[in-house]
C-alpha cells in the first residue's frame, strides 16, 4: 500500500510542478497532499478498513479533479490551459490514482472477508508450519 500512496502523490506533485508556476516540494499544493496521504495510510497501516476506505475516497476526489480542473468549466476559479500537454498530465494524474483505487478496494475486500468469519486467502496461510500439522 505504501508504494501506491506514493505514486498516487507523485502523480500529483508532477502535475503540480509541470502546470503550477513556482511550485515546489514545500508549496502548500503539494506537501499538503503529501501529509494528507501520508496521514490516510497511517490510518490504514492501524485501522485497515477505515484507512482503506478513506484511501479510496482521496484517490476517486483526485481522479474527479484530474478530470473536471483540465476543462474550462465556468465554476472554476481560473481558466485551464486547453493544450496537450495540459490533457497529459491531468492524464498522468489521474492514472497514477487508479493503483491506490485498486489496492484500496483490495484491502477492503480482505478486511471484509475476515470480519464476515470466512477463512483468510490462501495468500495469508501460515508457511511456517509443516503440512499436516
Amino acid at each position: 500500500m505504501s508504494i501506491v500512496v506514493a505514486v498516487a502523490w507523485l502523480g500529483l506533485y508532477v502535475h503540480n510542478i509541470a502546470e503550477l508556476p513556482g511550485q515546489s516540494f514545500i508549496s502548500p499544493e503539494s506537501f499538503g497532499p503529501l501529509i494528507f496521504s501520508a496521514t490516510l495510510f497511517a490510518i490504514w497501516f492501524w485501522w485497515r478498513r477505515i484507512g482503506a476506505w478513506l484511501l479510496l475516497v482521496w484517490a476517486a476526489v483526485n481522479v474527479l479533479g484530474a478530470i473536471l480542473t483540465v476543462l474550462p468549466l465556468p465554476i472554476l476559479p481560473f481558466e485551464p490551459e486547453q493544450s496537450v500537454s495540459h490533457y497529459l498530465f491531468h492524464v498522468l494524474y489521474g492514472a497514477t490514482q487508479l493503483p491506490l483505487i485498486w489496492a484500496a478496494i483490495a484491502s477492503l475486500r480482505a478486511t471484509g472477508s475476515r470480519e464476515s468469519g470466512a477463512p483468510p486467502p490462501a495468500s495469508a496461510a501460515r508457511t511456517d508450519q509443516p503440512a499436516g500439522s
